[in-house]
């Protein structure tokens, strides 16, 4: 049995690349290193709204951390080193990597980034979009 995209109606035209995110997103659905939030910041007069993920990124430092922005995809990465001259008694505290990706609209742009007590949090903006109305002149081959 074969899945029905719902971008499969024939008024809906050039919209490859969102199924393609959908199907990103739902393949990556089951991450649950490190937890995050999402929260909505809002504007003031000067500033547009913002958006700002915030991760818990307890035992890792700055140095430890990459933020990148690869085409549409906002991707944050973790890497620690293991010190080979401490020796543990019991380890509760994992030292792992992890990457995690959000999907990012077009036309939003990431403001920033800072951590404070093992959380990093990344702002973004997203731009107000112009309303456009254009004319389209129709051309006759008589």
């Amino acid at each position: 049995m074969t899945r029905q995209s719902p971008f499969g109606h024939p008024f809906l035209l050039g919209f490859d690349a969102i199924e393609q995110a959908l199907d990103r997103v739902a393949k990556s659905g089951g991450e649950g290193y490190p937890p995050y939030n999402i929260e909505r910041l809002p504007g003031d007069g000067e500033t547009p709204e913002r958006l700002r993920i915030t991760i818990a990124v307890a035992g890792f430092t700055r140095d430890q951390l990459e933020v990148t922005l690869e085409e549409n995809q906002l991707v944050v990465r973790g890497r620690q080193n293991e010190d080979k001259a401490r020796h543990f008694i019991h380890r509760g505290i994992a030292a792992r990597q992890f990457q995690r990706s959000f999907l990012l609209a077009d036309g939003m742009e990431v403001i920033g980034a800072d951590m404070l007590n093992g959380l990093l949090s990344i702002d973004l903006i997203r731009p107000e979009i112009e309303k456009t109305v254009r004319t389209i002149n129709i051309v006759s081959y008589e």
